[in-house]
């Protein structure tokens, strides 16, 4: 069962109460959510794929606790926060979110890209489940 998603307005509530929002002149989110459309489609071009009903999800916490820190080392980049979900979850539900907090929108927008990217392809397993 999927878990509770955080809600992204408390997030950066707590945020910009933090040691480090004076630091911070921009601040993103991203939230990765089951879409209907297969990955394959979507990524590789492939036609004529059943609808994706529902994913099973799970990452592997140790290392996205590493990602989070190495994500503080980049330059300009003070606030880093992420929540993944885990098990089943149905088209609609939240895989991920992830919020960055940095001095400058390009280094903002880097680290969210670099960031988001490793998750997906080093921290996490994603299963589709397919309509029949």
């Amino acid at each position: 069962m999927a878990k509770q998603e955080p809600s992204v307005d408390q997030w950066l509530k707590e945020a910009k109460q933090s040691e480090a929002a004076a630091q911070c002149g921009m601040w993103l989110t991203h939230n990765g959510v089951v879409r209907i459309t297969p990955k394959a489609q979507v990524r590789g071009g492939e036609e004529g794929l059943p609808e994706v009903v529902a994913v099973d999800f799970s990452y592997d916490a140790e290392g996205l606790a590493a990602a989070e820190a190495e994500a503080l080392t980049w330059p300009g980049v003070y606030y880093v926060r992420t929540w993944l979900n885990e098990g089943r979850c149905e088209v609609g539900d939240s895989l991920m979110y992830v919020l960055i907090g940095a001095d400058i929108r390009p280094r903002c927008i880097d680290a969210l890209q670099k960031l988001v990217g490793h998750i997906k392809n080093n921290l996490v397993v994603e299963k589709e489940i397919y309509a029949e």
